[in-house]
């Protein structure tokens, strides 16, 4: 299988994940029908998603004299690796359904920074606390600098909500906070599941492509019973049944799909990475994905158009605390 073999290539693969983890949620905006639920969107987007790790692990998780490849390694793989996995696909995804919600109420520049930014915080430090790799002061100033960036968005998406819209902003914003509990603990599951060797993987354990389609495959099956679930009783919009489905325009399955894939591909390439970058600094560098999300919804989808004056301080701010952040999250394993 493909083993990255510098801290360099690690860290430009994280930078990916960075960009692929920040632009997937423009798909939810692409779709040619506006009252495309997005449980609907979601169900492509599953599917995209699984396909894309089988992709990886018949290309990249085959190839080479490194490591085991794909079907070996599932072959060897302990029940309590294969869980873990699963787990973490579980946990992601109704972490992802519940921010979802979250950008149709509140729009990315605010479900991200709140949700994947929570994320990202408690992400690193239950990741940390399973495999402590690099310097822990340095590490956890730079997820404090996260933490106020969160404040800040917080404070600036209070500002340009108007007294009407209060409910929906309120709503919003827990939906991205619950989003962002939730998902700080997939990663620690799906490192779990991992060999720290990719090279020379340990009996029992897996490769990073072998966790990748698990991963997968518990975010599609449990999609059945989370996603039913919100396509009865929705957090925002109307109710929606399967038949819905297929009524859908070859575009909107496509954003779907293609929405998984993005996500996938960061999913990827951070648990690649790993292996050189250490799994605190792969998980929270692709988190400052967080940065990406907020140029889309500021800059392309003007989500903030009509934020009353000094809002605009709020936010640079915000985006100085989140880089400053991500820099000590990757100076802290050097």
């Amino acid at each position: 299988m493909f083993v990255v073999g510098s801290y360099t290539v690690a860290i430009i693969m994280c930078f990916i994940t960075m960009i692929c983890w920040g632009s997937w949620a423009n798909t939810t905006k692409l779709v040619s029908n506006k009252n495309w639920a997005f449980p609907l969107f979601y169900w492509d987007y599953s599917i995209g998603l699984l396909l894309c790790s089988l992709l990886f692990a018949f290309t990249l998780g085959s190839m080479g004299e490194s490591g085991r490849s794909f079907i070996t390694d599932i072959q060897q793989a302990g029940a309590g690796s294969l869980f873990a996995a699963l787990l973490a696909g579980i946990i992601f995804n109704i972490s992802n359904i519940l921010l979802v919600a979250s950008i149709n109420l509140a729009g990315m520049a605010v479900a991200f920074p709140v949700g994947v930014g929570l994320a990202l915080a408690l992400g690193v430090i239950t990741t940390y606390i399973g495999n402590p790799q690099g310097d822990a002061q340095i590490l956890f100033l730079g997820v404090a600098c996260i933490v106020v960036a969160i404040i800040l968005t917080a404070i600036a998406y209070g500002r340009v909500t108007q007294e009407s819209d209060k409910s929906r902003r309120n709503k919003g914003l827990i939906t991205a906070i619950l989003a962002g509990i939730i998902m700080g603990w997939f990663f620690r599951f799906l490192a779990a599941s991992m060999s720290d060797n990719f090279s020379e993987p340990v009996a029992g354990l897996m490769t990073p492509y072998s966790a990748l389609v698990l991963f997968a495959v518990g975010l599609f099956l449990s999609n059945f019973v989370f996603n039913t679930l919100v396509m009865k009783k929705p957090i925002t919009g109307e109710p929606v049944n399967g038949k819905m489905y297929f009524s859908g325009s070859f575009r909107d399955h496509l954003c779907g799909g293609i929405g998984g894939i993005i996500w996938c591909v960061g999913l990827g390439f951070s648990l690649i990475a790993s292996g050189q970058a250490g799994y605190a600094v792969s998980y929270g560098l692709g988190q400052g994905a967080t940065m990406i999300a907020v140029i889309w919804g500021v800059f392309i989808w003007r989500e903030f158009a009509k934020a009353p004056a000094g809002t605009n301080k709020l936010i640079f701010a915000m985006f100085i605390l989140y880089i400053i952040g991500i820099i000590l999250i990757i100076a802290a394993n050097q």
